[in-house]
C-alpha cells in the first residue's frame, strides 16, 4: 500500500518542467541534432518523448485494473507512439524512443514494417540495457545511447540508399517531446 501510494504521489509530483529539467534546451537541441543526423542514414523516422508522470487516468486504471506499472508504462509509450503520428511513416518505420521520469522507464515502440524484422524480445532487451543509465540520472548518455541503438537497426534494415534520389522532407519533427 505504500509503495502504491509513493508511486501515485510521484506521478502527480513529476510534470513537464521536470522532463525540462532532465532535459534541459542545450541536450534538447544536441538530441535534435543526433536525431537528424541518424535519419540521413536511413529512411526511418525516430521521435523522443521525455515525460514527468502519467496522466491520471492510467494511474486509475493501474490501481482499478491492478495492471503493473510494466503494463500501464507500455501503454502510455503506445499512446504517444499514436499521438505523435510516428505510426504515419511512407515505410512504416517509425521508432519511438519514450522516457518516464516518474518509473525510471524507457520503452522502445517500432512501427509494423520495423517490428517485422526486429522482434519484440529484442526492442526489451535494449530497453533494459538502457535503463541503467536513466535510472543513473544520465538522461544525455541513455537517451544518446538509445538513439544510437535504434539508428544501428534502421541503418541495418532500412538503409539509406547511396544512388536515392534527395530524400522527401523530413516525415516527422527531430526535437523531443517534453512533457
Amino acid at each position: 500500500m505504500i509503495k502504491t501510494i509513493a508511486r501515485l504521489l510521484r506521478h502527480r509530483w513529476l510534470d513537464e518542467a521536470d522532463a525540462r529539467r532532465a532535459v534541459p534546451p542545450a541536450l534538447a537541441e544536441r538530441l535534435r541534432q543526433r536525431v537528424a543526423a541518424s535519419e540521413r542514414r536511413h529512411t526511418g523516422e525516430i521521435r523522443i518523448c521525455v515525460e514527468g508522470g502519467l496522466p491520471t487516468s492510467y494511474l486509475w486504471r493501474h490501481l482499478r485494473d491492478g495492471l503493473s506499472a510494466e503494463d500501464i508504462v507500455r501503454q502510455r509509450a503506445l499512446m504517444m507512439f499514436s499521438k505523435l503520428r510516428v505510426w504515419d511513416t511512407e515505410h512504416n518505420n517509425g521508432v519511438l524512443i519514450y522516457l518516464l521520469l516518474a518509473e525510471h522507464a524507457i520503452e522502445l515502440v517500432a512501427d509494423r514494417g520495423v517490428s517485422r524484422l526486429v522482434p519484440p524480445a529484442a526492442w526489451q532487451a535494449m530497453a533494459r540495457q538502457l535503463g541503467g543509465a536513466l535510472r543513473e540520472g544520465r538522461f544525455e548518455d541513455g537517451l544518446t545511447q538509445a538513439l544510437e541503438e535504434v539508428s544501428a537497426v534502421l541503418v541495418a534494415h532500412f538503409p539509406e540508399a547511396e544512388d536515392a534520389p534527395l530524400r522527401p522532407l523530413n516525415q516527422l519533427p527531430d526535437e523531443p517531446v517534453l512533457r
